[in-house]
């Protein structure tokens, strides 16, 4: 495990700034010695590749625990406003490289483990992702917890602790299969189970009336037990925690078992209790009448809310510690942030525990419950939004049922009282939807139970005024804001882009890690010829890399000079994958057509997991595999064009894509991303993108230019008139030659010649039953791609382009987007102070801020 001197001396010319400190290294190498004897129970005679992993991840951990333990101690003794960020998924990824990198030991461990005669990069490679998300959502959610951080916010994050997160993809025969992602199987270094605060969540039951009022009684008890993991600001000494739930089965057996004798029955009856953390579920759009989704989604509320409640009450004023017992003072002190309606029944559960168990009166109660929850939507999808059925409701949590019914029930006096006599809109504004058996619609529990309601583009908040919520905008406009989406800089370019992170250090200085908006001084080098070529000097040694491991991953050796054209993102109809694999076609053709024509060389690379249940996913999945194994195996396109499918694409794989992209591709129907942060990611690392002016592309356009950007296709308003208007496919189809071949390549089994009939049911949705419109749009895509190939032989210009993409990049830090969540839905205020070093005295604790 010997590294080369080429390697490291690349690594230190590349790596973080700050020098290591002698002291520093040997103490590392000491007490990366003790974890692996004393932790691990190894010797370097014995150890293996993982246990070095494990040794030094215990070792940095080490390094975050009296910052973890202090800073705890600082919120405690300050008693700030506390954030609660409630989310079924968070997609954290590896936690070891960035907890370096925020606590500023990088090269201090690099130059340690080099002397101990091992590769740090090898080591990290052995890390598990942390796949507890499907996508977009709960890598947000993870931007999030680190910009909290950052900033100094008193904040928390709850979820779910998956036993198996977001499945493996494997490509068999061209294939999608789904493989249970083990990712605890070896152990996870990063988290502390902490027994002591479990607590009990109640399923099943009955309601019963009593004196003081309803009580929830019968129930079934499940425990839930907390999992911590450390969430280290950058360079502030501030770590934050996330708080995962484990299901744990109640301590006593059913007795009736015992007394029967059949004590294997008793034990097996507790695991299927647990079943409710075991495995993630897979970002299908439908998950109305799953059981175990609703149990889920309630446990991490029940659980995170007496959490919560514990810690409020816990206060401390002053030098005395004191329970607190005002219940109004509680949104002064508390912010619930609901990411999606997945954590909705947060609003109910809140209710019960207000007006059932601490003897608040129904008004009172609702008036706290609003001012403490606020909800983000993420979709416009209507299969997306969540409908739970009323009996499923009533079966497993019949309390909350009853709150519902009485909050809908105030709420709909208050539409008749505003607008007398509109029956319609009463039912279109009620919580329970009537057609097609009765459900809860949770969105719209969400919007009546908070006091702000969000989207995450300004053209997704505009389109949740006007048309998906326009009935509760025209009621409550003041509720309603948009927090347009952000990345964290940390990972997403200092981490993953050393080489583009130095560059940019020693032309504006550092400050950018936490003002990301300084870039912008970039601009006036973007026409600069010795900058333009580190530029391309940086991102050329990134594709090189990238095409090694795409040579030795997947055997496909590709041209590092042609275009990375980049589409990584869930595989869903909406996304558009499918019009892309029609642009591969259509390029295909073309050099068939004409093989000595002058083309820009491309390596089109698509990566993305299907939801297991959706069969048109996994046939657009085949469909790429196929084509790409026409493209990849002709001689007579030799390296002008090449198509990989990148499997099981997660956030590790999208570290090492997104700083070697050159093209990146955002291309969903106008009007149906809510935002993306994948585009925000490659803009920030200088690739250019291909894009709809859709979700968040439309704010990019605007901080870079028209000039900077190659949008294509229907706007939003264009979208509904084709949709007024009726959209035959036929009519692109048949006006379109080289449409007309690529479709009918498509039918008729050109790329599976055993199974012509493998892609007719594709060729059906393009031309029958396409929703997204993908013919309408497929001409202005095709132009903008020639547009971007000719852009892309004049390289001066491209990475012209490309620093202009860098330098207007600023808006899009998670930063900013959680200074605005603070200011203005959660009443905190950043802080950029630092909390004191753990080797420096505790006297030195911050003012008041």
């Amino acid at each position: 495990m010997s590294i080369p001197q080429s390697d490291v001396e690349r690594r230190k010319q590349i790596s973080v700034r700050g020098i290591a400190q002698v002291g520093d290294v040997n103490e590392i190498k000491k007490t990366f010695n003790r974890h692996l004897h004393y932790t691990l129970v190894k010797d370097r005679n014995v150890a293996t590749a993982r246990d070095y992993y494990f040794a030094l991840a215990h070792t940095v951990k080490d390094h975050l625990v009296s910052r973890w333990i202090r800073t705890q101690q600082y919120y405690y003794e300050k008693d700030p406003k506390r954030v609660y960020y409630l989310s079924l998924e968070f997609y954290m990824g590896r936690s070891l490289s960035n907890t370096m990198i925020n606590l500023g030991i990088q090269n201090s461990v690099d130059e340690a483990l080099y002397q101990l005669g091992l590769d740090i990069e090898e080591l990290e490679e052995l890390e598990e992702d942390a796949g507890l998300g499907n996508g977009g959502l709960g890598r947000l959610a993870a931007c999030f917890l680190d910009s909290m951080a950052t900033l100094g916010m008193a904040a928390y994050g709850y979820g779910i602790r998956y036993e198996y997160g977001i499945f493996a993809q494997k490509i068999i025969n061209g294939e999608q299969q789904e493989e249970p992602d083990d990712w605890l199987r070896f152990g996870n270094p990063w988290e502390k189970a902490r027994p002591e605060y479990m607590l009990p969540v109640n399923f099943y039951g009955n309601v019963v009336d009593t004196p003081n009022g309803k009580k929830w009684v019968n129930t079934q008890v499940i425990f839930a037990l907390p999992y911590d993991s450390p969430i280290p600001g950058y360079n502030n000494n501030v770590v934050n925690t996330l708080r995962l739930w484990s299901a744990k089965s109640p301590i006593d057996f059913n007795l009736k078992f015992f007394n029967d004798g059949d004590y294997i029955q008793a034990v097996l009856d507790r695991n299927l209790a647990e079943n409710i953390s075991r495995v993630l579920y897979p970002n299908d759009n439908n998950f109305g009448g799953k059981e175990l989704r609703l149990k889920q989604e309630y446990f991490m509320c029940a659980a995170t809310l007496q959490d919560i409640i514990r810690r409020f009450k816990a206060a401390k004023f002053g030098t005395r510690e004191y329970t607190r017992t005002d219940f109004d003072l509680l949104p002064d002190k508390v912010a619930i942030q609901l990411n999606d309606t997945h954590p909705s029944l947060a609003i109910p559960e809140l209710m019960r525990i207000l007006v059932d168990i601490e003897g608040l009166p129904w008004n009172k109660a609702w008036n706290i419950t609003v001012k403490t929850c606020a909800y983000t939507n993420h979709t416009v999808l209507p299969e997306a939004l969540e409908r739970w059925p009323v009996e499923m409701l009533q079966n497993i949590l019949p309390r909350h049922l009853e709150i519902i019914y009485q909050i809908n029930h105030l709420h709909l006096e208050e539409v008749l009282k505003k607008w007398p006599g509109d029956l319609d809109r009463m039912r279109r504004m009620s919580l329970i939807e009537e057609e097609g058996g009765k459900r809860v619609n949770m969105a719209h529990l969400s919007i009546v139970g908070s006091h702000a309601v969000n989207g995450v583009a300004r053209i997704h908040s505009e389109i949740i005024k006007s048309d998906l919520f326009k009935d509760f905008y025209e009621m409550t406009p003041e509720k309603f804001q948009n927090k347009t989406n952000g990345i964290t800089p940390r990972r997403w370019l200092l981490m993953c882009n050393p080489g583009l992170s130095d560059l940019i250090s020693d032309k504006i200085g550092e400050d950018w890690v936490v003002h990301l908006d300084q870039l912008s001084k970039l601009t006036q080098w973007a026409k600069d010829p010795n900058f333009q070529r580190a530029v391309m000097k940086v991102k050329q040694e990134n594709k090189l890399k990238l095409a090694q491991l795409l040579e030795k991953e997947y055997g496909v050796k590709i041209n590092p000079g042609s275009m990375f054209d980049i589409h990584v993102k869930r595989i869903h109809e909406y996304k558009r994958q499918l019009l892309n694999c029609l642009h591969i076609i259509t390029l295909y053709n073309r050099i068939k057509r004409n093989p000595s024509a002058k083309c820009t060389p491309r390596t089109v690379m698509i990566g993305g997991k299907a939801a297991p249940g959706y069969y048109t996913a996994k046939k657009i999945i085949k469909l790429i595999n196929c084509v790409a194994n026409v493209v990849n195996n002709d001689p007579m396109v030799g390296d002008k064009l090449k198509v990989i499918f990148l499997e099981n694409y997660r956030v590790s794989l999208a570290e090492k894509i997104i700083p070697a992209a050159d093209l990146s591709e955002q291309i969903s129907t106008a009007g149906t991303e809510a935002s993306g942060t994948g585009n925000m990611k490659f803009q920030l690392n200088g690739a250019l993108t291909i894009g709809t002016l859709d979700g968040a592309n439309v704010e990019m356009a605007e901080e870079m230019g028209r000039e900077n950007i190659f949008i294509f296709g229907m706007t939003v308003e264009e979208v509904e008139e084709l949709k007024r208007k009726g959209y035959n496919a036929y009519d692109y189809y048949n006006a379109n030659p080289e449409l007309k071949l690529v479709v009918d390549q498509i039918q008729n089994g050109f790329f599976t010649p055993n199974n012509p009939d493998e892609f007719k049911d594709l060729a059906d949705i393009l031309l029958k039953y396409d929703r997204f419109f993908l013919l309408a749009d497929y001409d202005a895509y095709i132009k903008k791609q020639e547009e971007a190939s000719n852009v892309y032989q004049d390289q001066a210009k491209w990475v012209e382009m490309a620093i202009h993409n860098i330098a207007s990049s600023g808006k899009f830090s998670s930063d900013r987007t959680i200074i605005e969540y603070g200011r203005e839905i959660w009443g905190v205020e950043p802080s950029y102070e630092k909390l004191p070093a753990p080797h420096e005295p505790r006297e030195l604790t911050l003012k008041e801020n």
